[in-house]
C-alpha cells in the first residue's frame, strides 16, 4: 500500500488534528509554530516509509458466527472467558475506577458524572460480563448499556482494568466475542459507544473492530479537571 493511499476515515483525521489544535493553543503555539510541526511531521514520515507502508490501519470486517449459541455466559474465546457479573465484583469495579479507563467506564454520557457502582449493576437497561483469562482470573469488564429492543440497538462498554493485562490483545478478543454474543442475544442492527478524543488507542482499537466515527459532541464532558470532546462511533449489523 503506497504513502498516498490513506485508509485513516476523513472524521479520525479530524478528530486527531483538532485533539492536537487544542494542546498546542495551551501550550502557545504560533502560526508559524504550525509550519515547523507539519515540516518536523513530513521528515519523520518519510524517514520511516517503509514502517508506514507496512504497518497501516486495517479496519477489519465484522463477521456474525451463525454457529453461536444464544446461551448466556460463560462465553469462550481462544485466550478470554467472559462470565455473568456477580455483586462481588463491585469492589473489583471501585479498584478499577482509581485507573483513568475504569473511571470512563462508568461515565455518564448523558450527565457527564460518574455512574455509582450499584446503579450500573441495578439498571435493568444494562448487561455486564467480566473479562477473565487463566484459571478465572478478572482482568476487565465489557457491557451493553440503553439496550432498546424495539430499536435494536445498544451502547458498548469495555475495559481492561488489570493494567498487567493491557496491550496483549484481550481487549479485542473479549470485544469480538460480546459483539457476538450481543448480535445473537438481542437482534441488534446498531452497536454504538463514546470515547474521550483523546483517547488515541481506543479510537484505533474501535475502529480496528468495524467502529466508525459518527460525530464529535464537543466540550461534551469534564473530565480529569478539563473539557473533552466525545467521539459517537457507532456500527451497523447488516444481515
Amino acid at each position: 500500500m503506497g504513502l498516498h493511499e490513506s485508509v485513516i476515515p476523513d472524521k479520525t483525521v479530524e478528530v486527531l488534528a483538532r485533539g492536537f489544535f487544542k494542546q498546542s493553543l495551551e501550550y502557545g503555539f504560533k502560526k508559524v509554530d504550525y509550519l515547523r510541526f507539519v515540516n518536523a511531521l513530513l521528515d519523520m514520515a518519510m524517514s520511516n516509509s517503509k514502517s508506514l507502508e507496512t504497518n497501516g490501519h486495517f479496519v477489519d470486517d465484522f463477521k456474525i458466527d451463525k454457529s453461536r449459541s444464544n446461551d448466556d455466559f460463560p462465553l469462550y474465546a481462544e485466550r478470554v472467558t467472559i462470565r455473568a457479573f456477580e455483586d462481588k465484583d463491585k469492589d473489583l469495579l471501585q479498584e478499577w475506577l482509581k485507573d483513568e479507563s475504569g473511571r470512563q467506564f462508568l461515565l455518564s454520557r448523558t450527565t457527564a458524572q460518574t455512574i455509582k457502582i450499584d446503579d450500573f449493576a441495578n439498571d435493568k437497561s444494562c448487561l455486564i460480563g467480566i473479562i477473565t483469562i487463566g484459571k478465572n482470573k478478572p482482568i476487565g469488564a465489557v457491557a451493553f448499556c440503553d439496550i432498546n429492543p424495539k430499536q435494536h440497538r445498544a451502547e458498548l462498554r469495555k475495559m481492561i482494568g488489570d493494567t498487567s493485562a493491557r496491550g496483549k490483545g484481550y481487549a479485542k478478543e473479549a470485544t469480538r466475542l460480546w459483539l457476538q454474543f450481543g448480535v445473537q442475544k438481542f437482534k441488534l442492527k446498531k452497536i454504538y459507544l463514546g470515547t474521550l478524543d483523546t483517547n488515541i488507542g481506543n479510537i484505533k482499537l474501535n475502529e480496528e473492530l468495524g467502529f466508525q466515527v459518527e460525530g464529535i459532541l464537543r466540550n461534551e464532558v469534564y473530565f480529569d479537571d478539563q473539557y473533552h470532546d466525545i467521539l459517537r462511533m457507532g456500527m451497523l449489523i447488516e444481515e
